[in-house]
């Protein structure tokens, strides 16, 4: 008889565990030194991992996803206004992210004083950005690079590196598709290694979680193992607003889409999608779950599969409403977290790395986290934090799908109302 293995959330939950009771321990038996030598190097790896493959994922992805879309140029009309109803659920996800956060404010909950502290000692990676404005128009001229190798060295130039490559893959699909064949092939190869990277990577997340979490519940802690408590309070604040975040785009922003560009009925909506809802909330996963949301699309709400068929895969791509959601509202909190303010600037450039992000995030469970690299480096919030993230990222990858896939749906039914591709007579037997 096969022995199961445990599935990789429940080791990573297991070494975030394993991590409290160290720290604990750590702080009682005054172990503060032999934490920072022998334990936290391992989660200093582990973090070095996440930004090593972050930017091949962004260029791979991008331009793999965008050199892909050959079906845009001959469905311009349907393709342009899918891709703009996407972006811009997007944008709005992000914007709803911020607004909650810093209505919230769950990095507040820690004290000023621990804040501080917690700024002073990783003051190396902080880089509190400021911006030279010498217009309106800086913060558009800054995504241009004037050398893109230089961009590829620094992480704070994320931005950049996207912009180059949504420009290299929107050559790629403006030249004759014979020639470019081979590139085609080359990155549809190379996104392949780069995901088995991530893999590999991956396991390695239950000891580098184990390792951050011990290093930074001593580090807060102190001489204080209350600190402790008040760090995995705000926590759970951080949990319940990203929570509240995707009830608000479930329940308020996806209702005003269907209500206004559609003949549906939301609650007749929710009860056709509801099964792509509970195997994305089960898998974590967008792209697992493409053929029962596809189904439930065309089968439950009428969308005819000429318009399903394009639709949904390309939102699965490039549709991350409650990932790019959670993104913002843990770069808000994990910059609370460190004592940092930030600027409106550079909240700005949190909704525009976010979106943009988001188009290469692999419809994967945890591909979430390391676009979160790009989103924290971005504003130079320290990426150690991301082992506070960890702590209850599983459950918040579940809900964050379902509002991915929930959001996919929505775009669906919208451009099938617009080009008349809806079953209108489907929809009334089932009211």
């Amino acid at each position: 008889m096969k022995r199961r293995k445990l599935a990789l959330h429940w080791l990573i939950l297991i070494g975030m565990a394993a991590g409290i009771l160290f720290g604990v321990v750590a702080v009682i038996l005054g172990w503060h030194q032999f934490t920072t030598d022998w334990i936290k190097p391992w989660g200093t790896i582990f973090i070095s991992l996440l930004k090593l493959i972050a930017v091949p994922l962004i260029i791979v992805s991008l331009i793999n996803g965008i050199s892909g879309l050959n079906d845009v140029s001959r469905l311009s009309r349907i393709g342009f206004k899918t891709i703009g109803l996407y972006l811009v659920t997007t944008v709005i996800a992000v914007t709803m992210g911020l607004i909650v956060v810093n209505i919230t404010n769950p990095g507040k909950f820690l004290s000023a004083e621990k804040s501080a502290e917690f700024q002073a000692k990783y003051s190396e990676n902080i880089t509190q950005q400021t911006v030279q404005q010498s217009g309106p128009l800086q913060f558009v001229i800054d995504l241009v690079p004037e050398n893109i190798f230089a961009a590829l060295t620094n992480n704070t130039r994320m931005l950049q590196i996207i912009f180059f490559s949504l420009l290299f893959g929107i050559a790629i699909v403006m030249v004759p598709a014979e020639k470019t064949l081979i590139v085609r092939q080359f990155f549809d190869s190379l996104n392949e290694i780069v995901m088995r990277m991530i893999n590999m990577i991956m396991y390695t997340a239950p000891l580098g979680v184990f390792a951050l979490i011990a290093s930074i519940t001593t580090d807060m802690a102190g001489d204080n193992p209350g600190d402790t408590f008040a760090l995995f309070g705000s926590l759970g604040m951080y949990a319940l607003t990203v929570v509240i975040g995707l009830l608000l785009m479930v329940f308020v922003i996806y209702p005003g889409v269907i209500s206004m560009l559609t003949v549906i009925n939301f609650k007749q909506f929710l009860k056709g999608i509801a099964p792509a809802q509970l195997l994305a909330f089960s898998t974590s996963s967008s792209a697992a779950t493409l053929p029962l949301t596809m189904k439930c699309c065309e089968e439950n709400l009428g969308v005819k599969n000429e318009v399903a068929s394009f639709v949904l895969p390309l939102g699965a791509t490039i549709n991350m409403d409650g990932t790019s959601l959670y993104q913002a509202v843990a770069a808000v909190f994990l910059a609370q977290i460190y004592g940092m303010d930030l600027t409106l600037v550079q909240q700005l450039t949190i909704i525009l790395t976010a979106t943009l992000a988001s188009i290469g995030s692999a419809a994967v469970p945890g591909a979430g986290m390391i676009m979160l690299v790009i989103v924290l480096t971005s504003v130079g919030i320290p990426t150690e934090g991301i082992a506070l993230i960890f702590a209850v990222d599983r459950p918040l990858d579940m809900l964050r799908t379902v509002v991915n896939i929930t959001g996919d749906s929505t775009i669906a039914c919208a451009i099938a109302n617009s080009e008349n591709k809806l079953n209108e007579k489907l929809i009334l037997q089932q009211q």
